[in-house]
Parts: C-alpha cells; sequence; structure tokens
C-alpha cells in the first residue's frame, strides 16, 4: 500500500514532532509517513529531533521572505514539489495565508492547547492559553485538534481530549500535564484517522467513519 506522504511543520523544539516520531515507531501512523519536517527558523532542537529518527527536515526562515505571501508561496510549492498529502503544524508559530490552504484543502492539521472553542484564536498560543484558563478558574481543559482554515483556531474539528486542571496549577504545569495527557495522544490518532481514510468534512464539521 502507498503510504500518504506527511510533512510536519516546526518552529521550536518540537516535543509534538517526537510524539508523532515515536507513534510512526510504534506504526500508529496506519497509512501515514512523515517525509518532510520544515522549520521556520534554523537552529530549533525539532530539527534534531527529525534527523535523529532520519527525517528529511529543511529551514524555511520566515526572515528571508519579503512578505508572507512569498513566504507562503515557497512553503505551498516546497511541500507540492515533496508530494505531500498532510501538513500537521506542531508547534509552527508562522504566519501563512490562504496559498498554503488551497494547495491543501481539508489537509492540514493542528493542534491547540485548549478545548475549542475555549481560549483560542488570535494571541492564545503557548503559556497565554494556559494563563487564560487559569485566570478563569476553569475545572477542565485539554487539547483540540482541528483542520486549520483560514480562521484562526476555527476550523473542523477532528478530536478532543479533556484534562483535569488541579487547584495547585501554575500555566507551566498545566501546559505540561495537557501535552502528555492530550496532545500527545489525539495528535498521532488524528493524523491515523486521516491516512487511513476515515475522516470526512461536511458543513464545516468532521465525521470519522468506522
Amino acid at each position: 500500500m502507498l503510504k500518504k506522504k506527511i510533512a510536519v511543520l516546526v518552529s521550536g523544539g518540537g516535543t509534538n514532532l517526537q510524539a508523532l516520531i515515536d507513534a510512526q515507531g510504534r506504526g500508529e501512523l496506519g497509512a501515514g509517513e512523515i517525509t518532510l519536517v520544515i522549520a521556520s527558523k534554523p537552529g530549533v532542537f525539532a530539527l534534531e529531533r527529525a534527523a535523529r529518527a532520519g527525517i528529511k527536515a529543511k529551514v524555511l526562515a520566515r526572515r528571508d521572505y519579503e512578505s508572507i505571501a512569498d513566504y507562503s508561496r515557497a512553503l505551498a510549492d516546497e511541500m507540492v514539489a515533496a508530494g505531500i498529502d498532510l501538513v500537521v503544524l506542531a508547534g509552527f508559530l508562522t504566519i501563512i495565508d490562504e496559498q498554503v490552504y488551497e494547495a491543501f484543502p481539508n489537509r492540514i492539521l493542528n493542534v491547540h492547547p485548549a478545548l475549542i472553542p475555549s481560549f483560542c484564536g488570535k494571541g492564545y498560543y503557548g503559556l497565554h492559553v494556559h494563563e487564560a484558563a487559569l485566570e478563569k478558574g476553569v475545572k477542565v481543559s485539554g487539547a483540540t485538534v482541528h483542520i486549520v482554515t483560514p480562521e484562526c483556531d476555527a476550523g473542523p474539528i477532528v478530536l478532543q481530549k479533556a484534562v483535569e486542571v488541579r487547584e495547585d496549577d501554575t500555566p507551566e504545569t498545566l501546559q505540561r500535564r495537557i501535552m502528555e495527557e492530550a496532545e500527545w495522544k489525539i495528535l498521532p490518532r488524528a493524523v491515523q484517522l486521516f491516512c487511513d481514510g476515515k475522516i470526512t468534512v461536511k458543513n464545516n464539521k468532521v465525521y470519522i467513519g468506522e
């Protein structure tokens, strides 16, 4: 069976990339295989993770391009040329435009460290998400894998997993627990579902087949 080629886009340490690499090692990405890692800046540890796993990695630095449009075009061209079937944003903090979405319609997944539609949208990234959740006093938070659309964090939801919020949590402890108990579990699972042809999108909703 032909494997579906996966590109993982990163901007930092690559913990979610590592979760995907580990899942692939256990045979848990179904018909998918990570064939390309693209970093938005040089020197990030995610590149080291790709190298250790023997996965082709490339730096497409945002600073090397004059505009978001130029960068997005280069990114889309790179992935189309590599025959990519699925794009996964794993801590990718660089703004891209519709050229990427149009090249990969309903084929871009993102993991967000909250239960969308809570604590999402512009400005909600990294520790800011967990600071806002703790400030609100929520009793559960969690993670969401969704399909990426031009509107920030508003695409169809694929999977969600709730995580208990403890009274003594700091943004850092909550971030870590959500990664370990939710993100690292549902992101590989969503990739597997996509690569095995189990995901259908209709009226901005995701339906998962048997």
